[in-house]
């Protein structure tokens, strides 16, 4: 992808906004769309849009109120978008690729912020990245270009490995795009990838389990809100299993994963509050370029590392963004 063309429409959105006046009088209203909310474990990344709001001078019950709506699947997060459709919200704010997917379904005139869509393109909620053309623009989290890059690490934490399991979601939209990217970098390093499904909860044990009978060494977890809401038990299936695996956001590691590489999603939860201030003083979302991400960070886990009996490269802990010992 060309990075030039959009990152230069993009300029007016990079620098920090200071508060202006709004017109006397005017509260906004800002829906809120996501799988956890602020007070919850995990709402760490919503507080984080909440207080670069609030930098840019925007203060609930004085000039915004925040209608917020937190659903974990896509029936629910329908119905809650059609709620704030309903409530004729002057901006919803979408968390992740579900939210975002089911805000541009409901609606095509309220103008809709994407936080962290994992391909917007592919997915057709915008035309392109630096002229997204409809009510829908935001960030984006550029996951399937990243899957090449998370099997590249995990093959120099394991150089010995040459199966590997593939952990994705079916009912994922961009999954297929990640899936092609993992087999080609998987072909590139002499390895064999193998796909395993799981829609949930209930399918992780025995994904697990076929991970064994296929003598996998090692596991990609595919990035998913569902996956993401379920980090705390994947690592502990993936340490009672022995099988190192690497992860798409932080909050995996944090709960025990071994291993993530991707961006700083507080920092495009933060972005998303300046494109929500653009809006709200007359810009367009269809002539707001999506932005991609420019920070990422490589997580470790030596505790994780430990409980697995495996030695992290040296290569690898100099490169790391954080090591959780």
């Amino acid at each position: 992808m060309d990075r030039r063309a959009f990152l230069a429409g993009a300029v007016a959105l990079a620098a920090p906004h200071v508060a202006q006046a709004q017109p006397a009088g005017k509260v906004w209203r800002i829906g809120i769309l996501g799988a956890t909310p602020p007070t919850a474990p995990g709402g760490h990344l919503w507080r984080a849009f909440l207080d670069a709001l609030r930098e840019l001078g925007y203060a609930e019950g004085r000039n915004i109120v925040l209608e917020q709506r937190y659903g974990g699947n896509q029936e629910r997060l329908a119905a809650l978008v059609d709620d704030l459709v309903r409530l004729k919200v002057d901006v919803i704010v979408a968390g992740a690729t579900p939210a975002a997917d089911a805000a541009a379904r409901a609606t095509t005139t309220i103008p809709i912020v994407m936080t962290n869509h994992s391909d917007p393109v592919g997915s057709g909620l915008v035309a392109s990245l630096a002229q997204p053309g409809r009510n829908v623009t935001g960030l984006s989290i550029i996951n399937p270009e990243l899957s090449g890059k998370r099997l590249e690490i995990l093959r120099e934490a394991l150089p010995r490995a040459g199966t590997i399991a593939v952990l994705w979601n079916p009912v994922s939209p961009v999954h297929a795009r990640m899936l092609d990217e993992t087999d080609a970098a998987a072909r590139a390093l002499g390895i064999r990838a193998e796909r395993l499904a799981a829609r949930g909860h209930d399918d992780y044990e025995g994904a697990f389990a076929a991970m064994a009978r296929m003598r996998a060494q090692a596991l990609v977890v595919l990035g998913d809100l569902t996956f993401w809401r379920h980090r705390a038990r994947l690592a502990e299936l993936a340490i009672a299993r022995r099988m190192p695996a690497i992860f798409a956001q932080r909050e995996h590691v944090e709960a025990g994963g071994l291993l993530s590489y991707g961006p700083d999603l507080r920092d495009s939860y933060r972005r998303a509050a300046v494109y929500v201030d653009r809006i709200l003083k007359g810009a367009k979302p269809a002539d707001l370029p999506v932005e991609q991400p420019t920070k990422f960070e490589l997580m470790i886990n030596l505790k994780t590392a430990k409980a697995l009996a495996l030695t992290i490269p040296q290569s690898l802990l100099l490169r790391a963004d954080q090591v959780i010992e």
